[in-house]
């Protein structure tokens, strides 16, 4: 370089003499070791603000930021509010984080620490919310004396310490296959992905490989009741889910989007179905279409606005209003109960499904900052929960096929075998009342790795009911409870 540039002194300045060129050449000096950034050898290295990785201090602030600008990087005043800019938090960093966990195995080390660490930044908000409650205190002369001192929100002191297990839970099951032998994976290039049939439902998932005989009972039997176990923390999150979004209030705008009556929502059909002298829920069920996740879909938010209908006429006091009808005090009582009981089924039979009409407005209303974190949380591990139960299914459908196909098990009858397995998973698995500890169901056994988990200084106030403050029992966990006993969803058709 230094030689070029002599050349190019040389050619416009010819006759010259020579310091002058030397004086111009090291003027140019500089510059040209800026511009190409040439270093000395043993020099250390400098790393520019792009090239050095963000500390932990800076990433915090980077999130709040964001946070308090309400998504709306122009710093404007058009952000959304806190309330939704933290479910939107919480939601993205779970997307990002668990969307690759598409087999079963152990999260990287770096991926789990840095949901522990994210997740904590933002759970910390919920440490200053705070309400009154009375308190005593004993003064220097000795005379006690009652004054309000601030504690955490009583929904968010009981519900925050109870998914932050359920998330441990879920997270130690997935840790817990990092040793499984008796099953793999396989890309969807292999020529022989179907050798062990796979599902025609779950064609995206990767293929699982089991061996030429199946698993082994003991192999059988621990998934069985890593199955179990999970689905309890489903149900859980789903309680605790269900129970928030019942808090929240139901927004004007969707209100006034509902048509007048009830059947006009449902449509013809479905009205007919549900007031019928003798209901069955399971058979209502069994006469819709729920062939696509979008039909299922749209029979939830047809029922969920029968709902809310329903509710608004049973509050009228007066018959002036448009939302008055001629239908029974009684009669619109029952209905609404018979639709309440099909739309917890419906939750229960594909918990996987996207978040309904109602739940979508409701939560881009809701300025309640402890409302919105409770319900994203307990809505992501409902999400994590029904993956991690997809992927245990897939393994136990490729096992079953193995049996079937494999003439040394045909020989021994391989369904008894199966029915043992699931007894005693389920004799081994609490309801899901002992798993949260509410103490609302009587215990089924004396002592299991989960109860075991679950005693801690928290059991007390996960004795109470979630959310709520009286000490009622959560009408979506009775009816979780009784609907559906201690069964596994149905995965989605």
């Amino acid at each position: 370089m230094r030689h070029h540039h002599h050349q190019q002194q040389n050619a416009t300045a010819a006759g010259g003499n020579n310091e002058h060129v030397d004086d111009v050449d090291d003027n140019l000096q500089p510059s040209e070791d800026k511009s190409m950034g040439q270093q000395n050898i043993g020099e250390p290295v400098v790393e520019t603000p792009q090239e050095r990785p963000q500390t932990d201090m800076e990433q915090m602030k980077e999130r709040f930021s964001k946070l308090l600008l309400g998504e709306d990087m122009s710093g404007g005043g058009k952000g959304v509010p806190s309330a939704l800019a933290l479910s939107n938090a919480v939601t993205n960093l779970a997307a990002s984080v668990f969307g690759e966990q598409v087999k079963l195995g152990p999260m990287a080390p770096e991926t789990k620490a840095r949901w522990r660490k994210e997740m904590d930044w933002l759970l910390s908000v919920t440490d200053h919310i705070v309400e009154f409650v009375p308190s005593q205190q004993k003064t220097k002369n000795g005379t006690n004396m009652e004054i309000m001192v601030t504690r955490q929100r009583s929904d968010l002191l009981v519900n925050i310490p109870g998914l932050r297990k359920l998330d441990t839970m879920l997270i130690e099951t997935l840790d817990g296959f990092g040793q499984e032998k008796e099953f793999w994976y396989v890309s969807k290039d292999d020529g022989q992905e179907n050798e062990n049939g796979q599902r025609d439902d779950k064609w995206w998932h990767p293929t699982v490989k089991v061996p030429v005989n199946g698993l082994s009972e003991m192999s059988r039997r621990w998934l069985q009741c890593q199955k179990e176990s999970v689905n309890q923390v489903l149900k859980a999150a789903m309680a605790i889910n269900a129970e928030v979004l019942s808090e929240i209030q139901i927004p004007e705008s969707y209100i006034d989007s509902l048509p007048r009556n009830g059947r006009a929502s449902l449509g013809d059909l479905i009205y007919k179905g549900i007031t019928v002298d003798h209901f069955d829920p399971s058979q209502f069920l069994s006469t819709m279409d729920l062939s696509t996740e979008h039909k299922v879909l749209d029979l939830k938010n047809r029922i969920e606005a029968s709902i809310v209908i329903w509710k608004r006429k049973m509050h009228q006091k007066d018959g002036r209003s448009s939302w008055g009808s001629g239908v029974s005090l009684e009669k619109r009582e029952l209905f609404e109960e018979r639709a309440e009981t099909i739309l917890i089924l419906l939750k229960q039979r594909y918990p996987g499904l996207p978040q309904s009409s109602l739940d979508i407005s409701k939560l881009q209303d809701n300025r309640d900052v402890g409302h919105a974190i409770l319900e994203s949380y307990s809505r992501i591990l409902e999400s994590l929960a029904f993956n991690v139960m997809s992927r245990i299914e897939d393994v136990l459908h490729a096992d079953s096929l193995a049996q079937t196909s494999s003439p040394q098990k045909s020989e021994t009858s391989p369904s008894s075998s199966d029915e043992d397995a699931l007894r005693v998973s389920s004799s081994d698995t609490p309801t899901l009342s002992d798993f949260m500890g509410w103490g609302i169901a009587s215990r089924r056994r004396s002592s299991t790795d989960l109860e075991i988990y679950f005693k801690g200084d928290n059991d007390k106030k996960l004795a109470k009911p979630p959310v709520s403050s009286t000490q009622k029992k959560s009408p979506n966990l009775e009816k979780l409870e009784s609907l559906s006993g201690n069964r596994s969803p149905k995965g989605r058709d």
